[in-house]
């Protein structure tokens, strides 16, 4: 499977490369959806070197229009397939597979691939006792610069200010970028703020909107070992 960015054009890739295809192409032999069996849990927090548990999830989804599989390691070492970008700057294990209607046009493939990888991060997470919840980030790409805040809650919520005056990177629809974002946030469960703080090139805004992503979902799973193992609410629960 080869592996590309989910940025800019390259997010263009998601849609009409190899790895996605759609109705009625020859696709040869398909990779098998697998965890990368080199996966190490990370170590406890607690320094006392025991081994945590692991967090994954494999989850699929399969329309009339479209057919996508995720299979992710929130404790990975960031390999990631598809969508490497995003995987490696979130250190998360990830692989997407994903076909659809392309012969129409992107919308429906970009936008199931944002809610099956949300619901990939809802299933890893479970309960979601012990996790930080809150996570930020601000990434720079050359000229732009983008932030990224969440708040894995259970309760959904997307601000999203990234204005890009290009209708297209090359034949992407850069609208595509709040479409993802908002079904990715809404399968999550989590409030999403992205602000574009400048930026020229439609690229680098959007690769810098999803790096900020990666790094603020990051630290917002990460565990927190003051917590107890209890969910970081005065409720009780992120579950909702």
């Amino acid at each position: 499977m080869r592996r590309a960015p989910i940025a800019g054009h390259k997010l263009k890739k998601m849609a009409n490369k190899s790895h996605l295809k759609a109705p009625g192409r020859s696709s040869g032999k398909t990779p098998r959806l697998k965890v990368a069996p080199t996966y190490k849990p990370r170590a406890s927090a607690s320094g006392n070197g025991e081994a945590l548990a692991s967090r994954s999830a494999a989850v699929e989804r399969k329309t009339r229009e479209t057919e996508v599989k995720v299979a992710l390691n929130l404790d990975g070492g960031g390999r990631g397939a598809v969508v490497e970008s995003f995987a490696r700057h979130g250190f998360f294990d990830l692989v997407i597979q994903a076909s659809g209607d392309l012969h129409i046009d992107e919308h429906h493939t970009v936008e199931d691939v944002g809610i099956v990888l949300g619901r990939a991060f809802r299933q890893a997470l479970g309960d979601r006792a012990g996790i930080r919840r809150f996570g930020e980030a601000m990434v720079p790409l050359d000229e732009a610069l983008c932030s990224a805040v969440v708040d894995i809650s259970g309760r959904s919520y997307l601000a999203y200010n990234v204005p890009i005056a290009q209708e297209r990177v090359g034949t992407f629809q850069t609208e595509l970028v709040h479409d993802f974002m908002k079904a990715f946030s809404d399968e999550v469960g989590m409030n999403l703020h992205l602000n574009l703080v400048g930026g020229r090139n439609p690229h680098h805004v959007i690769e810098a909107a999803f790096k900020a992503l990666a790094r603020a979902m990051d630290q917002a799973t990460a565990r927190e070992p003051r917590s107890g193992g209890g969910a970081l609410s005065t409720k009780g629960t992120l579950s909702s």
